[in-house]
């Protein structure tokens, strides 16, 4: 008896959509945020009249900044991390590894920088990165000049601080962040710590590359919207939080006194906002608002930049996270230098600004 012919059907799901139809959504998309922007500062002042509040007192000054400031942040972020989705379709991890293989040092610092900023990257996603990294022939200092790009100088932080304290802040944080992470990889690499990383580290086999046909429009938006579901609810917690801290400097704190303990005129300064940001745990979200409202207060730029890359690139969890891989001493060093890197472009933005 013949064999039963087996009819294959395609999968709906991997029919192709054709092109004008894969923009069609985020388009109108683009279309209705672009309406619901505009119409946020007219309906905040409407609310902020209702309420019975005196006229430019503290509290409304505070409230004010706290009711437009948390949408605001959230439509830039649900407009920013949609954008970035799509980004990220074209830099996999898997792609980046492959480009800074073989690396040397200097060029392939500047490229691990570069690439940290566009990668996906969080701290649960920084054991498996440095593991890969370094099974695939990437050198130890170029690894870190990563480890420090990425969640430092990473496109959502760029585009917030475009959006919120304009393109001159921006370039600067990204000129500062660059700079931070391709001395610090550079640093580290000089000493070459191999010694100090786990020696199961280097037992692994290397991974390898996983080939992919180029996803099609489509896929790329529906990585945008997943990456739209799944992070926005997760930073909104840090967005409210970030704002209402912002928001008392904005409302409260006199000019006078951040101009004491932020302004230019303290040598001590830069390095306390360092210390402070270390022990913070925050992402870019939640940190971006309050060093608006530092700036607003008259704080130094480079003292406000200082705390940020602090806060960003410091991270107590990561380093927790980092302990599986590498020894203490490395993870000190790594801190050490990525501080010392950090208060050294604060001194320098505030002398030159």
């Amino acid at each position: 008896m013949p064999a039963p012919i087996r009819i294959e059907r395609s999968d709906p799901a991997e029919a192709a959509i054709p092109a004008w139809r894969a923009w069609m959504w985020p388009v109108l998309y683009v279309v209705g945020w672009g309406v619901l922007y505009a119409e946020l500062g007219p309906a905040t002042r409407a609310f902020l009249h209702w309420l019975p509040l005196v006229q430019g007192s503290r509290l409304h000054s505070a409230l004010g900044f706290f009711l437009f400031e948390v949408p605001k942040i959230l439509m830039l972020l649900a407009l920013i991390v949609f954008a970035v989705g799509v980004l990220q379709s074209f830099f996999t991890p898997d792609r980046t590894r492959a480009l800074l293989a073989g690396r040397r040092q200097g060029t392939g610092n500047v490229l691990a920088g570069a690439l940290g900023i566009v990668t996906p990257f969080c701290s649960c996603s920084a054991v498996p990165l440095f593991i890969g990294f370094l099974t695939a022939g990437v050198p130890l200092g170029v690894t870190f000049s990563f480890l420090v790009a990425a969640p430092m100088v990473n496109e959502v932080a760029l585009a917030l601080l475009f959006g919120l304290v304009g393109w001159k802040v921006a370039l600067m944080y990204l000129a500062l962040g660059l700079t931070v992470a391709i001395g610090a990889g550079l640093a580290i690499g000089r000493m070459n710590p191999v010694t100090l990383v786990e020696p199961w580290v280097f037992d692994l086999p290397a991974a390898p590359g996983v080939g992919a046909a180029r996803p099609r429009w489509d896929q790329r938006f529906a990585q945008g919207w997943k990456h739209l579901r799944e992070i926005v609810p997760k930073v909104v917690p840090y967005v409210v939080a970030g704002v209402a801290v912002g928001a008392g400097i904005h409302g409260y704190v006199p000019e006078a006194v951040m101009a004491r303990l932020m302004g230019p005129g303290g040598w001590w300064s830069v390095p306390l906002a360092a210390l402070m940001g270390v022990p913070m745990y925050s992402n870019a979200a939640g940190i971006i608002p309050v060093v608006q409202a530092l700036l607003g207060k008259g704080a130094a730029l480079g003292t406000t930049l200082t705390f940020m890359m602090a806060v960003t690139a410091l991270s107590l969890p990561e380093f927790m996270i980092l302990k599986k891989v590498m020894r203490p001493r490395l993870i000190g060093l790594f801190a050490g230098v990525v501080t010392v890197g950090i208060v050294v472009v604060g001194f320098v933005f505030n002398l030159v600004m």
